[in-house]
């Protein structure tokens, strides 16, 4: 089975249908959404009404920080930017777009992968998952050969043993990374809408359960357009100019 996952498309519709076009191109089997379709861009009625017809053809969809704040009231504990985007966003959601955002539960877990938005050792904390300490501390919650997570918006790999010696792999786009058996493994998929490890292009993972491996995959979009919506919305231009860097 190949299982597309998709992180963080933050409201970038461009950057989803981009990243949606490859992955069945690539003949997928499976699509999971990890969380936070919403915040930051400019289309998340569209992305919703997206992400709801995935889930109709059988994808499965997470809940993440920017979607819980989108349909809870009162200010969202984030920076100005992003809670200027989430302001934003709850006005153009419909009552369908809030129940389907609401029914969204925190994490799955299918034949050995845990799929996660955040930290899976308490995923409604919304913990970041940056370095070997953190990675150890999500997986060592679960009993799942692969957790797979997103918040982070950077790509990531760790490998625990059963020494517990801990493992920090770089992925590089388009070479496969076998995650054999003899180690626990934590994937971070990246952003599909607003990448930030320097490289513009929207970020997905691709998992083929036979033989188990992960390959990180890179998509050029229409950037201009993604950010030309966010300040014509009268969005932070600065949620804008981050698209063409990727930071």
């Amino acid at each position: 089975m190949r299982i597309a996952v998709f992180s963080d498309v933050h409201g970038n519709l461009e950057a989803f249908r981009a990243c949606l076009d490859q992955a069945r191109a690539r003949a997928v089997d499976r699509i999971v959404l990890l969380g936070d379709l919403v915040g930051y861009g400019a289309d998340p009625a569209a992305v919703l009404d997206l992400a709801m017809e995935e889930v109709r053809r059988g994808a499965v969809a997470l809940l993440g920080n920017h979607d819980e704040a989108a349909i809870l009231d009162g200010p969202s504990r984030m920076n100005d930017m992003a809670a200027a985007a989430i302001a934003w966003t709850r006005e153009q959601l419909t009552p369908a777009h809030r129940a389907f955002i609401a029914g969204l539960p925190l994490m799955i877990e299918d034949d050995g992968l845990l799929f996660v938005h955040a930290d899976a050792s308490a995923p409604s904390r919304w913990r970041y998952v940056t370095d070997a300490e953190a990675a150890r501390h999500s997986m060592e919650a679960t009993g799942a050969h692969t957790t797979v997570c997103g918040h982070v918006h950077k790509p990531a790999l760790y490998g625990l043993g059963d020494t517990g010696k801990l493992t920090g792999f770089s992925p590089v786009v388009g070479a496969p990374i076998p995650l054999g058996r003899g180690r626990s493994w934590l994937a971070v998929a990246g952003a599909v809408g607003q990448p930030r490890d320097g490289d513009p292009s929207a970020a997905y993972l691709m998992i083929d359960t036979t033989p188990l491996q992960a390959t990180w995959l890179r998509v050029p979009y229409d950037v201009a357009t993604a950010a030309r919506k966010i300040t014509d919305a009268g969005l932070p231009a600065g949620l804008a100019e981050r698209l063409f860097v990727g930071r």
